[in-house]
């Protein structure tokens, strides 16, 4: 995941890259794709880097991305939706949960299918970072390669179905745009963009999950939530994120990940599709329980990729804000429980070291 000169690439390389991307971006708007910059790009970069052609991308383009996209988010934040997002409180904890539950489901399954141990089939399932849980599953005994293979089909398959899933069969939203209501000001907006990439770089040190896009929220709520600041970020802006980081994912998704290690690569996806389904089944009492949109509940347990759920939202005129909340609240627990759910997994299997519950 290194900058492109320690992968060998070059300027022109990453020119190349960022013109096949933003031609891709485009054509998928043509065809009316869903979050089209972003889809576009992370399709015909995935299939190029798939196929075994060396791509590049900007040092720090995701990132900056991610700031762009937080900012965004966090100036829609107000004292009304801070307090719906207080009432859903226990419906985020319980969501959580039950996608802490569906996951070890899905390393039961996925166990079987790749025939790997116990501790690389949770880790490999887990709803946490991907580079997390590699190191947590090599230190724990597990195959790091494994994990970080099924990670990244997980992501991958959440970015490219969830979406269109999404858009085909959920209900547009009514939240109309607020950019009318908001201050137009690119100086304030540049000057944003420097404070959400300094906040976010002061929290990388913090075990806050992905400062890059969680930072600048905070960052933006607070303005926003005080009425200090409420500022527009500009369209073109988001639309250079989204290429950003739908450039990036393709990036990602490497020849080896499917050459290296097959049947794990054909069990990663096919949990993954597990999931996703078991996201889409869960929506369904989410919404009943809460009153939310159940492609908001949907976007909300989707199993990864945050930021793509809430550009999603966005897309649908959605409550991102509540899809970022819910996000938040499953990263953080995650994070923080990890290693007692997997004691728990461990004991509820069997191993070699923990009897069967």
């Amino acid at each position: 995941m290194g900058a492109p000169w320690r992968a060998g690439g070059s300027w022109l390389r990453i020119l190349v890259t960022y013109i096949l991307a933003a031609v891709a971006g485009y054509f998928a708007v043509l065809v009316h794709l869903p979050l089209p910059w972003m889809l576009g790009p992370f399709f015909v970069c995935g299939a190029i880097s798939a196929a075994g052609v060396r791509l590049a991308f900007v040092p720090m383009g995701r990132e900056i991305g991610q700031v762009a996209i937080g900012i965004s988010v966090g100036m829609r934040f107000t004292p009304v939706i801070l307090a719906a997002l207080l009432t859903l409180l226990p419906a985020m904890v319980l969501a959580t949960l039950y996608v802490v539950v569906f996951t070890m489901v899905a390393a039961v399954i996925f166990q079987r299918l790749a025939a790997v141990d116990t501790t690389t089939a949770f880790f490999a399932t887990a709803a946490g970072g991907v580079a997390d849980m590699a190191v947590v599953a090599q230190e724990k005994g597990g195959n790091p390669n494994a994990v970080a293979i099924v990670h990244a089909l997980r992501v991958s398959s959440v970015v490219s179905l969830v979406p269109i899933l999404a858009v085909m069969f959920g209900s547009q939203g009514t939240l109309a745009a607020q950019a009318d209501e908001m201050t137009h000001s690119l100086p304030l907006v540049l000057a944003m963009l420097g404070a959400g990439y300094l906040v976010a770089r002061a929290l990388k040190r913090t075990p806050l999950p992905n400062p890059w896009l969680v930072g600048p929220i905070f960052l933006g709520l607070i303005l926003s939530a005080s009425g200090v600041l409420s500022l527009a970020i500009p369209p073109l802006l988001i639309v250079l994120a989204q290429i950003a980081i739908g450039t990036w994912l393709g990036c990602q998704f490497k020849r080896e990940i499917l050459v290296r290690l097959p049947r794990v690569a054909a069990a990663g996806f096919v949990v993954s599709l597990f999931m996703i389904a078991a996201a889409a089944l869960g929506a369904l009492a989410l919404s009943a329980s809460t009153g939310l949109p159940y492609t908001t509940g949907f976007l909300a347990l989707a199993p990864a990729a945050v930021t793509e759920m809430v550009l999603t939202a966005q897309y649908m005129h959605l409550d991102a804000e509540l899809v970022t909340g819910f996000h938040i609240m499953r990263i953080a627990i995650v994070s923080s429980t990890i290693l007692t759910v997997f004691g728990f997994y461990m004991k509820f299997t069997g191993s070699k070291h923990e009897p069967r519950l």
